[in-house]
């Protein structure tokens, strides 16, 4: 079975170019993002399915203040059939007993809403193990100081990985992994599932130069999510091997 890319909204363009980019693929809604929200009844009609996000990151990087008991009321509203998950809220650089107070306020144990906590990457690994005991379904998102792909990221993504996988390299949960759908980093790790943002963000003109750019939002978003969805995840786990630079 192949993993999941989910393209996050909004897709900048008119509702009907929108409909078009999204028809028969996965999206990924922010709820701290109300043009994400606004494009969600597009969602809901063309696509194969879709995830809802918290927002945390889009708050926290607007300064906006995060209204938790609004996003547990919107889910009960939207949560539907073709939706996969919600993911629970958590603290943009806050302590693990921050992120498992909020795990604890989860008003949807055991109900039709399939909350999926988040792991980020300066976080223990026994939180990590505790995580994945409890929940089927677990995001790993970047904490400070580890960016995707470096190698320092992926020390620390060897050594989740060993905690989340079986002696042969099968995982035992389902793993999502926030803003991963770089080709460098998803077709290497065992998971279910990725989103980000950079079809909405990359279909724009400024990000093209050159004589075959294509000319249209619609083919520039189509050549991104061929480049995408072209691509897998593996089905077993393979450590990494890391070269760091030498000062």
């Amino acid at each position: 079975q192949s993993m999941i890319h989910y393209h996050g909204t909004p897709i900048a363009c008119s509702d009907d170019q929108a409909a078009r980019i999204l028809k028969g693929r996965h999206a990924f809604v922010s709820y701290g993002s109300p043009n994400s929200l606004y494009q969600l009844s597009i969602v809901e009609e063309v696509c194969q399915s879709y995830a809802l996000d918290n927002g945390a990151f889009s708050l926290f990087k607007s300064g906006k203040p995060v209204d938790w008991e609004g996003y547990y009321k919107f889910l009960d509203e939207v949560y539907g059939p073709s939706t996969d998950f919600a993911i629970i809220p958590d603290v943009i650089g806050g302590s693990e007993e921050d992120q498992d107070r909020l795990i604890d306020d989860w008003p949807f144990e055991n109900s039709k809403i399939d909350g999926a906590p988040v792991w980020h990457s300066n976080e223990s690994l026994n939180r990590l193990s505790m995580l994945s005991e409890r929940f089927q379904r677990i995001c790993i998102g970047s904490g400070p100081g580890l960016h995707p792909d470096s190698a320092e990221w992926w020390m620390r993504m060897n050594q989740a990985f060993d905690v989340l996988t079986d002696e042969n390299g099968r995982p035992s949960n389902k793993i999502h992994l926030l803003r991963g759908l770089n080709t460098n980093i998803f077709t290497k790790l065992p998971i279910t599932s990725a989103d980000s943002t950079t079809v909405g963000r990359k279909s724009s003109e400024n990000f093209w130069s050159g004589p075959y750019k294509p000319m249209t939002y619609f083919s520039r978003a189509m050549v991104l999510i061929d480049r995408i969805e072209t691509f897998n995840s593996p089905k077993f786990w393979n450590r990494q091997p890391i070269q760091l630079e030498l000062i």
